[in-house]
């Protein structure tokens, strides 16, 4: 999966925006959005949130995670923790850069949440990367990658696939066949 993919999935996460028009309820194929009323929140799929914020409609609202406190604890417990903590969103990497890129001006603190974000990304690549050696060094055959993004595991993702491969092929190839039989007479 490429990474415009992931992100792609990502934009369907829903945000909340205060509009500042009107509109009666949207029938899409993904569900109904609205009613939009100026002044009261309504949840949308972040697309649409940036798609208005872009032409001025809308005032995006922050997730409650992308707060410096609670991005704080979670990085925190994240360097704590040896093991993969669960994040507060499936793409709260792509969250953060999306709305920092589109709605900076709507994020109390932007800097030091996208610094936050970024220490906490690099925490946990830099275990998937310690996971990883380890994994190509002990020979496994298999990983647990418990609470992972899709955007984590498709940064190793090729490499664990062409370990594995090589892995395979190599044992196949130390391995006798099976179906050889003896020359002993």
């Amino acid at each position: 999966m490429d990474v415009s993919e992931v992100e792609f999935l990502a934009e369907k996460e829903l945000v909340t925006v205060i509009p500042n028009f009107s509109l009666d309820k949207v029938f899409l194929i993904g569900g109904d959005l609205g009613p939009f009323n100026p002044g009261l929140p309504v949840e949308v799929p972040l697309w649409l949130a940036i798609n208005l914020k872009q032409r001025q409609k809308c005032r995006i609202v922050p997730p409650e995670w992308m707060d410096v406190e609670k991005l704080e604890a979670i990085r925190d417990n994240e360097r704590r923790e040896d093991t993969f903590t669960p994040m507060p969103s499936p793409y709260y990497m792509e969250l953060t850069k999306l709305l920092l890129n589109h709605a900076s001006d709507n994020i109390p603190k932007a800097d030091e949440i996208r610094t936050l974000v970024k220490d906490t990304w690099d925490t946990r690549i830099a275990k998937l990367r310690l996971s990883a050696d380890s994994f190509v060094k002990e020979q496994e055959a298999h990983a647990k990658l418990d609470n992972l993004t899709l955007m984590e595991i498709n940064t190793i993702g090729s490499f664990f696939t062409e370990s594995l491969n090589h892995m395979y092929k190599l044992r196949t190839s130390l391995q006798p066949p099976e179906d050889e039989q003896s020359q002993d007479y």
